[in-house]
């Protein structure tokens, strides 16, 4: 799937990186806890959140991820996007909830991070 699919997919409006679109994606990851995405992704990846906070371009940075994807319609401030700009991401907006969006996604064959085989059955909720 490329970051063109994802706009088709979920009728996003790309804010920043449209010289991008033609980039491959293989999972993804929908967090608005960075923390979380911090200690799960280890890949290049698209993050789906609602979050539109400094943070969200920090972690993209560490992590070097490929796009950002705000859900709910939300769209993140001028200084955030410089940030993005800078970094080179693609950044996408749709309107669309995380979860359906993450659904229409994966219905569309883009995967989850792999989780580390780490968890024992006791772990399991």
């Amino acid at each position: 799937m490329t970051i063109a699919d994802m706009v088709r997919i979920l009728n996003a409006r790309v804010l920043l990186g449209e010289d991008k679109l033609d980039t491959p994606v293989y999972t993804a990851c929908c967090s608005d806890l960075m923390s979380d995405v911090l200690a799960f992704v280890d890949e290049k990846t698209v993050l789906i959140t609602g979050l539109t906070n400094p943070h969200v371009v920090r972690t993209s940075e560490m992590l070097d991820l490929k796009c950002l994807v705000f859900a709910r319609g939300k769209v993140p401030t001028e200084d955030i996007l410089e940030s993005a700009d800078e970094q080179g991401l693609v950044v996408l907006t749709t309107r669309l909830t995380a979860f359906t969006a993450c659904g229409m996604l994966y219905e569309a064959g883009l995967r989850g991070v792999p989780v580390p085989n780490e968890w024992n059955s006791e772990d399991k909720a």
